[in-house]
């Protein structure tokens, strides 16, 4: 459940053993904080003990109003307050995480931005010191109450209110405030990141792997495929669109449209051309080139509609020809049940055939 800044809540149980809070006891939202699932409470009783719902802190929704004289109200108009701090803190970071793009990441940065990007995102990922450390965080150049009041004052229109607050007030609006620069600066820089590593431009981040079911709509390739980047890391030449369908001996098995299967029979082509040109360079004799080829690498072809798979050769069975018609949609498997394809992270593509599905959730990438 999420509680919202003024909703009246009242005590189911606590796990802090020395809180004179008792269950039935009322209070009102200051604030809920759904990365770290704490609600901050404003308790009719006085007290402010935050609830730790990790912990085993409960709390239910109530009707019941405030005692007369308490003020409830100061606590919902400051947790107004304290949202709109936290709605600038937001903005502010995510700003600062375009600017920081720029040089980083973005035109300002010149050669492939791509390398940087995942190593970024990699760091990220792995809590790396050194990444997180270089992404935008909130600094003031000023004194606390020079910034604070400027910041407050741009937050809420109120340009004296910050010199009549006290200064726990003054320290938790402060807080609020860094805390939403810094996650949504981290949440942009991520964003901005997962954009400029992708092959197509954009967000790929629901077709890794780990997601990708029965049926789902993944990216697929084969070790074949795997190179070294330039900077070290594992990389996937190219990578093909297609629905998972089925799994054989721990491998995926995908069905696939006719521009992506056109690409798989061009991609085993390049493969063995690149194999004849090895050959050739160890000097092997020109007549027995096609056969030393045929007997390493599939011949993949075109006959109308249907690719014929000739692996002959490889095997020396006369019989080991295939004919892979499409379905009724037009869609193929190629080679589902003899080729080791997997399911690849499209971030690790260089090239990527086909059409990708959109983001279920959409960042702006503007």
């Amino acid at each position: 459940m999420i509680y919202q800044p003024g909703q009246r809540v009242a005590l189911v149980h606590t796990s802090d053993p020395h809180t004179l809070l008792r269950p039935g006891d009322t209070g009102t939202v200051r604030r809920h904080d759904q990365r770290h699932h704490i609600v901050e409470v404003t308790w009719d009783s006085g007290s402010t003990l935050s609830m730790c719902l990790d912990d085993g802190d409960r709390l239910t929704p109530t009707t019941n109003p405030p005692p007369p004289g308490d003020p409830v109200g100061d606590a919902t108009a400051w947790a107004a307050t304290l949202q709109r701090m936290r709605a600038a803190g937001t903005e502010a970071g995510q700003t600062a995480a375009e600017r920081w793009a720029q040089h980083t990441i973005g035109a300002r940065a010149g050669g492939d931005r791509r390398p940087a990007a995942r190593r970024i995102l990699a760091g990220i990922a792995d809590g790396d010191p050194a990444v997180l450390d270089a992404l935008p965080h909130f600094t003031i150049d000023d004194s606390v109450d020079t910034s604070g009041w400027e910041l407050f004052a741009d937050a809420t229109g109120d340009v004296s209110g910050w010199f009549g607050l006290r200064i726990p007030q003054r320290d938790e609006a402060m807080t609020v405030y860094r805390d939403a620069f810094d996650t949504a600066a981290a949440d942009r820089a991520a964003d901005l990141c997962r954009l400029a590593a992708s092959p197509t431009g954009r967000d790929v981040s629901h077709l890794h792997p780990d997601q990708i079911r029965l049926g789902d709509v993944g990216v697929f390739s084969g070790d074949w495929a795997h190179t070294e980047g330039p900077d070290g890391g594992d990389r996937v030449a190219v990578g093909f669109v297609g629905t998972l369908i089925d799994h054989w001996n721990g491998w995926a098995v995908f069905s696939c449209t006719r521009t992506a299967a056109e690409a798989i029979v061009d991609d085993q082509q390049r493969h063995r051309d690149q194999h004849r040109r090895h050959l050739r360079d160890e000097g092997v004799p020109a007549d027995e080139l096609d056969g030393r080829v045929d007997t390493t690498l599939a011949d993949l072809s075109f006959d109308g509609d249907v690719i014929v798979a000739d692996q002959r050769a490889m095997f020396d069975d006369p019989d080991a020809i295939d004919r892979i018609t499409p379905d009724a949609d037009g869609r193929y498997v190629v080679m589902g049940y003899s080729w080791c394809w997997e399911a690849v992270d499209p971030y690790d593509c260089d090239r990527i055939v086909g059409d990708l599905p959109d983001h279920p959730n959409p960042r702006s990438d503007g």
